[in-house]
């Protein structure tokens, strides 16, 4: 696995419990609310990237500390060594959250379905005829569409989420993604913060030096 950091411990990003978070490198959006933009190159300097075994020897050293693990990205699911890694986290006793943007369906039915995530966050970026301004690039909708009904029916715990930038997204859209989703899962809207936003301008954001 290649991983862009490590953070020894959140209580925000896995609901309910006290989790580690690991963020995977490489993504395949480039959405301009972005504010992870290091992690968005596939290859990045080995120097810069934090060992999977270091990860694993961490979570080891926290056991009896740790409800689980937080994997996100970056997109974890563009990696091919993500499941065997997954099993090794579960193999120390820990909970796998899941963020992804969707756009392997393939992989998240792999994972789904060997049980090897315990919940699933998902970005749902805007309405389908503005999905490919949101992830800045001409999105996969049909991946999109298979891994929402893939997550609903999987019976995982799960929410959707959508960071709402006001300049390209209004309440509008954020009813018409709820409608396009399904009705008895959750769906939360994030606030926009602009600070390090991989596309300012896009996104409106007014920074300052």
């Amino acid at each position: 696995m290649r991983f862009g950091g490590f953070q020894a411990l959140t209580l925000s990003d896995y609901p309910g419990k006290t989790a580690a978070v690991v963020f995977t490198q490489g993504c395949n959006f480039r959405c301009p609310f972005c504010h992870n933009g290091g992690l968005l190159p596939a290859v990045a300097d080995d120097r810069n990237l934090v060992p999977e075994a270091f990860v694993l020897e961490e979570l080891r050293r926290r056991r009896g500390l740790l409800d689980g693990l937080v994997v996100t990205g970056g997109e974890p699911t563009l990696q091919e060594a993500l499941p065997a890694f997954l099993g090794k986290v579960r193999a120390l006793g820990l909970l796998v959250k899941l963020d992804t943007n969707g756009s392997r369906p393939e992989m998240l039915a792999r994972l789904l379905g060997t049980g090897l995530v315990d919940y699933v966050a998902m970005d749902v970026k805007a309405p389908r005829g503005k999905y490919d301004l949101l992830a800045g690039v001409r999105a996969p909708l049909d991946a999109v569409r298979e891994s929402i009904r893939l997550i609903a029916a999987s019976g995982a715990p799960h929410h959707f989420r959508t960071t709402l930038p006001s300049a390209l997204l209004d309440a509008q859209d954020i009813e018409t993604i709820r409608r396009e989703l399904p009705a008895a899962s959750p769906h939360l809207v994030q606030e926009f913060k602009p600070e390090h936003a991989l596309d300012p301008a896009v996104c409106g954001a007014a920074l300052t030096a």
